[in-house]
C-alpha cells in the first residue's frame, strides 16, 4: 500500500510517498480502507521533532490520527463491526498513522458515520472533536446553564467546542476575527469577541469555564474573566509560566490535558451530527499525495485555517 511518511524530522518537505506492507490486524482490530484523513497540530509538531520525549519511534513514521473509511477486514474477536461498514476513528497514537491507504484500528475506537455526513466531514472530527468533548465535559465538567469561553472558536477544536457546549445548554462566548463572526454565530456562539481589536477582560465576566486552545498570553488574560469562586480553565496547549502564580490562593483551577482516544465519545458526537446539531467546518480538501500533504501541513501550521484541513483519498 501507499503511505506518506517521514524518514527524519524536519520541515514539511520531509513528507514523501513510500510503499509499506499491508497492516496486519489483531483479534480486536479492524482494517479500514482510508477515504479521508485530516491534519492536526500534533502532526506537524511531531514531524518537526518537538515530541521525541513522548514518542520514541523508529522511522519511517506515518503521521496522521484522524480517519474515515470502509471496513475491509475484522479481527476474530470483533463482533460490532462488519466488512462494508462506513466508520471513523481516532486511532491509537503510533508510528503507523492515517496518511496511508489502509489502517489497522482497535475496534473500541471506532464509530459509525451518520448517513448525512460525508467521509471528509467525518475525518475532520475525531481528534479535534474528542479533544473538545474531553475538555468541556471530562475535565471542565460543564453543566447546562453555565457560561463557557471558547478561545479561537473558528479553529478545529474551537468550532466543535462551541457546538457541543451549545448542545449541552451552556451560554457560549468565543474569540475569533471579524471575518468569522457569521460562522461562529451559526455554530451557536451567544457572544463574540474580536481578538484583534477587543480585550477579553473588557467583554466577558463571571465565566465558569475557559477552553484554552491558544496558550501564552491568551491563557493569562482569560483568568481575569473567570468566576473567582468556581472558575476553571482547561488547556489543550499546556500551562503558561504565569498561570500557577495567578491562581495561587484562589479557588480557580487549571488543567492541561492530552487527548485519550475514546470510541464511545465519538459515537455520542456521531449522534449529534446525525441530529443536525453538530457539523464539521472544513477549510480546504487536498488530495492524498506527498504534495497534497505538504500543502496541508503548510496551511495548518499558519494557525489561521477555518475549521479543519482534510486529505481525500
Amino acid at each position: 500500500m501507499h503511505a506518506v511518511a517521514i524518514q527524519q524530522y524536519g520541515d514539511e518537505n520531509q513528507l514523501e510517498m513510500i510503499t509499506l506492507p499491508m497492516p496486519t490486524i489483531g483479534e480486536h482490530q479492524v482494517l479500514i480502507q482510508s477515504k479521508a484523513t485530516a491534519i492536526n497540530p500534533l502532526d506537524w509538531k511531531l514531524r518537526e521533532g518537538h515530541l521525541t520525549s513522548m514518542f520514541q519511534w523508529e522511522f519511517p513514521i506515518v503521521l496522521g490520527w484522524d480517519l474515515s473509511g470502509v471496513v475491509v477486514a475484522v479481527g476474530s474477536a470483533v463482533t460490532e463491526w462488519h466488512v462494508g461498514d462506513e466508520v471513523f476513528a481516532r486511532p491509537a497514537t503510533s508510528n503507523r498513522g492515517t496518511y496511508a491507504e489502509y489502517v489497522a484500528v482497535d475496534d473500541n475506537l471506532i464509530a459509525p458515520i451518520p448517513v448525512n455526513v460525508t467521509f471528509e466531514e467525518a475525518a475532520a472530527v475525531p481528534l479535534a472533536g474528542e479533544t473538545a468533548w474531553q475538555a468541556l465535559f471530562n475535565h471542565g465538567h460543564l453543566q447546562p446553564g453555565e457560561t463557557v469561553l471558547v478561545q479561537a472558536g473558528s479553529g478545529g477544536v474551537g468550532s466543535y467546542a462551541i457546538q457541543f457546549a451549545k448542545a449541552m445548554g451552556a451560554h457560549v462566548i468565543t474569540t475569533t476575527s471579524a471575518k468569522n463572526f457569521d460562522l461562529v454565530r451559526e455554530l451557536g456562539a451567544d457572544e463574540i469577541i474580536d481578538y484583534r481589536t477587543e480585550k477579553v477582560a473588557d467583554k466577558a465576566h463571571n465565566v465558569d469555564l475557559v477552553i484554552d486552545t491558544i496558550g501564552g498570553q491568551g491563557q493569562v488574560d482569560a483568568w481575569a474573566v473567570l468566576n473567582p469562586e468556581t472558575g476553571r480553565q482547561i488547556s489543550i496547549v499546556g500551562e503558561a509560566p504565569e498561570t500557577a502564580a495567578i491562581i495561587k490562593d484562589t479557588n480557580m483551577t487549571f488543567k492541561a490535558i492530552w487527548l485519550m482516544p475514546d470510541g464511545d465519545q465519538l459515537k455520542k458526537i456521531a449522534a449529534l451530527m446525525a441530529d443536525g446539531k453538530v457539523k464539521s467546518i472544513i477549510d480546504t480538501v487536498f488530495p492524498f499525495s506527498a504534495d497534497g500533504l505538504i500543502k496541508a501541513h503548510q496551511l495548518s501550521a499558519t494557525n489561521h485555517s477555518t475549521g479543519k484541513v482534510v486529505i481525500k483519498f
